[in-house]
């Protein structure tokens, strides 16, 4: 399969707020450290990298359930991450932490095991991170229940 070149363009508008530019017709974001380094008016880079993550596995999940005709009854995603300080002293994010939570009870799902078992694999952002970062991913009914 030939590959796929995806590109940004990021535009430094003032201080630590960057225009984010995603071409074509899709909307620009603005983008901004939280204070005391910048305004807090746009999300800032770590938001954007949650949002890259739970949107992919989200997704994916939607995308593995389809392909069993199956429907989650809404699909509603939750990321966290915890940021610390590296052996230089040099912010990183440390680990991802993901629920995938789904409006049916997981009774209701034909073939859920094969679902779970495999919409991890579909999403390229998360398989892309995760050798430097470790994601942590739970799948829950809409009863509560934590079915992976």
């Amino acid at each position: 399969m030939p590959s796929t070149t995806v590109s940004v363009t990021i535009t430094q508008q003032h201080n630590f707020q960057f225009l984010v530019d995603f071409g074509g017709t899709l909307p620009a974001i603005l983008a901004d450290e939280p204070p005391p380094l910048g305004q807090g008016s746009g999300p800032a880079p770590t938001q954007l990298l949650l949002a890259a993550v739970a949107n992919c596995l989200s997704a994916s999940f939607f995308f593995a359930l389809g392909k069993f005709k199956q429907d989650a009854g809404g699909i509603r995603t939750t990321a966290n991450c915890e940021i610390g300080r590296n052996e230089n002293n040099r912010l990183r994010v440390q680990n991802i932490s993901v629920e995938i939570r789904m409006g049916k009870a997981g009774g209701e799902i034909a073939h859920l095991e094969r679902v779970l078992e495999q919409f991890e694999s579909f999403c390229t952002v998360t398989q892309s991170i995760q050798t430097g970062v470790p994601v942590t991913v739970g799948v829950f009914d809409g009863s509560g229940m934590q079915l992976k």
